[in-house]
């Protein structure tokens, strides 16, 4: 039996890895803050609970949990709509009470019923989402904040492409080529994957801070200015931290509008979380497996948390726990230690955090974006077929067009599509041209016959010719939908005694309860002409 690691086993392996996830999770906590209407730290606040509270109820060893960017739309529009963060502090409030009655009614089991090829999609939509949305950022373009989840939200605008060519900071720009250089070496490299405890991440950070110090003090127009920098609230006095700390105004909860928003966010929170977690799962080398239950009670215990102290509502993130995994987490341990880092550093050092060029974490983020991307995933799914690569590649692309939830909806709709295609394919249908061609003709019946079948197989007994000979064969079948069994009894009983088709039915069994049917009926199909 594998011994288990001790606490102090897992903070140390796991360390480097919430290290990496502490330099990702920190812009986009700020970035999704602005993208939301909220205040900065408001960000800050919820991937600190994230990371430190959802980490240590959930059982998942590679999620991360944060402020989400598909929750951007709704609470910007919701903050607008009440006029007042203090209000929309008790839509979170409810949204996790929701979250916890969902967890304690076991709704997570509908995890289990997302496709792979969609999840792969999801995993890889996200990944060509990252690429694209730090491309900016590594160019030292940062007209675009973060939080997006997509580059189409206005319409393609091709102008601004036209604008980030002309934009181009070169000082950026070798600072990110630098960066890249040093989180490839840390991992192809035997020698420095083997240093755990110096991860290529803050090597390229720490690199990246460096080059730009010197670019400064050199006065070299190469230096790159605070806007292309981490924008971290730097608190002076005690004071000044209780001004960035922002409570909940109870009377929200009077609002029916409150409630509308609590729920929406309880929704699409939940479902955000229950796609990722299945992501993670897959991300997770040793292919554990998340209690999804737990996990909704984790969130919905997150999100009352967060929002009591002026926290945004959050959900496991798919960027987050990618980081996570590349980085060699074994154990939510890690979670919480980049929960734990958010916490210090913003209590401590936010001046130091804002030194870091938005160029270097933009680096550590297309890496990750090209694993998930990889051009191996697409030519993996290609090679199964086109009923496994088209779902994948819609959702891949719907995901990138729209957003997140849209796409895996997209994705669902088409896997669906392809699964009724196949399944009414499994129906037996012979052309009148066959027919008539026939000396005598055996149905097969499938496995399983649903009133999808129907159709096909009303069409097939439609064409066969008076005075003919037909075999219905169900010795195979342990499930045929009562109504195609009715018809099959019609056409026995009735038509065949009328044309004098000569009808033998092989396998049937005695009732529809013997098909796994709730009808209290029970019709016995007999019939055979004599010869």
């Amino acid at each position: 039996m594998k011994k288990s690691k001790s606490f102090f086993g897992e903070i140390k392996e796991n360390f480097p890895s919430g290290l990496v996830v502490f330099l990702v999770a920190l812009p986009l906590c700020l970035g999704i803050a602005l993208a939301s209407g909220a205040p900065p730290l408001s960000g800050i606040i919820s991937g600190i609970v994230g990371g430190l509270v959802i980490g240590a109820i959930s059982n998942s060893n590679i999620s991360v949990s944060g402020p989400a960017a598909g929750l951007t739309a709704i609470v910007l529009t919701a903050i607008t709509d009440l006029g007042a963060f203090e209000l929309f502090l008790c839509a979170g409030i409810i949204a996790g009470l929701i979250q916890l009655v969902l967890g304690f009614i076991r709704a997570g089991s509908i995890s289990n019923y997302f496709p792979n090829n969609v999840i792969e999609g999801m995993l890889a939509g996200i990944g060509i989402i990252i690429i694209l949305k730090q491309i900016p950022h590594a160019l030292g373009f940062d007209k675009d904040y973060e939080g997006h989840e997509s580059i189409f939200d206005k319409g393609l605008n091709f102008g601004y492409f036209t604008e980030l060519l002309g934009a181009i900071q070169p000082g950026a720009l070798i600072i990110t080529l630098v960066s890249i250089g040093i989180l490839l070496a840390w991992d192809h490299i035997p020698f420095l994957k083997r240093m755990k405890m110096l991860p290529g991440a803050l090597v390229a950070v720490v690199a990246g801070i460096l080059m730009n110090e010197a670019f400064k003090l050199s006065g070299s127009s190469l230096a790159i200015g605070s806007e292309h920098l981490v924008p971290l609230p730097v608190p002076k006095t005690l004071e000044d931290f209780k001004n960035l700390i922002t409570m909940p105004d109870f009377n929200g909860f009077t609002n029916y509008k409150v409630w509308l928003a609590g729920a929406t966010i309880a929704v699409v929170a939940s479902v955000e979380t229950l796609l990722c977690i299945e992501a993670s799962d897959r991300l997770d080398v040793q292919r554990r497996t998340t209690d999804t239950n737990l996990e909704l009670k984790a969130q919905g215990i997150g999100n009352l948390v967060s929002s009591l102290i002026g926290g945004l509502p959050m959900t496991s993130v798919v960027v987050r726990s990618s980081a996570n995994a590349n980085a060699g987490a074994t154990s939510k341990a890690s979670a919480m230690i980049h929960g734990f880092l958010l916490l210090v550093c913003v209590l401590t050092i936010p001046f130091l955090l804002n030194l870091i060029p938005l160029a270097t974490l933009a680096a550590v983020l297309l890496l990750v974006g090209y694993k998930l991307a990889k051009p191996a995933t697409f030519k993996h799914f290609w090679d199964l077929g086109k009923f496994q690569f088209i779902p994948f590649v819609a959702t891949v692309v719907a995901i990138v067009a729209t957003d997140l939830l849209k796409g895996v909806g997209i994705g669902l709709a088409i896997s669906v599509f392809y699964i009724l295609q196949g399944n009414m394919k499994r129906a037996y249908y012979l052309s009148r041209e066959k027919l008539n061609d026939a000396d005598g003709i055996t149905i097969k019946l499938a496995e399983e016959v649903s009133f999808l079948n129907k159709a096909a197989i009303k069409k097939t007994l439609k064409n066969i010719k008076p005075n003919s000979t037909i075999i219905i064969d169900a010795t195979t079948t342990s499930y045929i939908a009562t109504d195609v069994l009715e018809m099959i009894q019609d056409f026995a009983n009735i038509r065949a005694k009328e044309e004098d088709i000569n009808v033998e039915l092989m396998g049937f069994k005695t009732s529809y309860r013997d098909y796994e049917t709730d009808e209290d009926s029970h019709i016995v199909i007999t019939h055979k002409r004599a010869m």
